[in-house]
């Protein structure tokens, strides 16, 4: 089992975007049956977001929803929400207001429900100082009880260690995957390993791609805003798609599904040397695909290296985020 601020969490966390973003959003018993699915899984960190759907329907009225029905799930899941976002103009606010305004949202749609765990802004907010954001997030609700602790989202290796002197960091939530293995090599999951913190990786099976569901790439352009991802534009999706061939191939000789093997990679970086512990959370809106999920493929040595010389000779086409999109602030 893994720990986050001294609770144990699965190996496997829980995404929670693709419920309530997405062009046509699943129905609520469905995605009720899901999150159970999940918790009777072992998938008990739950990864959601204030902007993640509309002011209506988003990851906090979802899970009021969901532990209105099943109260006795609540301390089970340890939850991390972020924010600090306008919603209006979708720009980043960290300043003492706009964090106010952020936690505040969050914890009344949450409704008593279930306590907010772990609150990150979405991005560093260039403009405001780290200490100051920080500041208000501990006096005003890590000191009256109303959260548990300060979580990193999309950081560089700069922030994580400067936020590291100010604050209790109790994790860091970045993309890890086959597909995007960036911070394994860029400082990243070094300076997390150095403070002790744990990685949320999201994205584990590559948005999809590394499921093998699209085969074409028209078959991503109904699928949301990854169409308008550099990486899944025609001539870099064909060429990425070699990877998938592959990553298809291992999945069979080790009798598991692409997916599974996916998220396995990515536990297996957990606690090597000079890592820290890392927990994939990919999302899933059907019970169905939860359970697959859920289910750890342990890889040996051999397997685990196999996959790492793929990862290391594979050369991705085209960058994570569209040009403009603030990434690793």
């Amino acid at each position: 089992m893994a720990t986050v601020i001294n609770k144990s969490v699965g190996p496997i966390g829980y995404g929670l975007m693709g419920f309530t973003w997405r062009p046509e959003r699943p129905p609520l018993d469905q995605a009720i049956a899901a999150l159970k699915t999940a918790v009777e899984n072992g998938m008990t960190l739950w990864n959601g977001g204030e902007f993640y759907g509309t002011p209506e329907w988003n990851s906090m009225t979802l899970l009021k929803e969901y532990f209105t029905k099943y109260p006795e799930d609540a301390d089970k899941i340890t939850l991390i929400i972020k924010g600090g976002m306008d919603l209006a103009t979708h720009k980043l606010d960290g300043s003492p207001e706009g964090v106010r305004r952020s936690l505040d949202n969050i914890i009344n749609q949450l409704g008593g429900t279930k306590k907010l765990d772990l609150f990150s802004c979405t991005r560093r907010d260039p403009n405001v100082p780290l200490e100051v954001t920080f500041g208000v997030i501990q006096k005003e609700y890590i000191d009256t009880g109303k959260l548990g602790a300060i979580a990193l989202s999309e950081c560089s290796a700069e922030t994580i260690h400067e936020a590291a002197k100010i604050a209790k960091i109790g994790t860091v939530e970045v993309e890890l995957s086959m597909f995007t293995p960036d911070i394994l090599t860029n400082g990243i999951a070094a300076a997390c390993a150095e403070h002790g913190i744990p990685i949320t990786a999201y994205s584990p099976i590559g948005r999809g791609i590394l499921t093998g569901r699209f085969k074409d790439v028209s078959q991503v352009q109904g699928f949301g805003f990854i169409s308008k991802f550099p990486r899944f534009e025609k001539a870099a999706f064909e060429h990425n798609l070699q990877l998938v061939a592959q990553v298809e191939a291992l999945a069979k000789e080790k009798g598991c599904t692409p997916a599974q093997l996916a998220i396995g990679w990515v536990h297996s970086q957990s606690n090597r040397p000079g890592r820290p512990t890392i927990i994939p959370i990919p999302g899933a809106t059907t019970a169905s695909r939860v359970e697959e999920n859920s289910k750890l493929i342990k890889l040996t040595e051999e397997e685990a290296k196999k996959i790492d010389t793929l990862v290391e000779s594979f050369e991705v086409a085209g960058s994570r985020y569209p040009a403009g999109a603030p990434s690793n602030t």
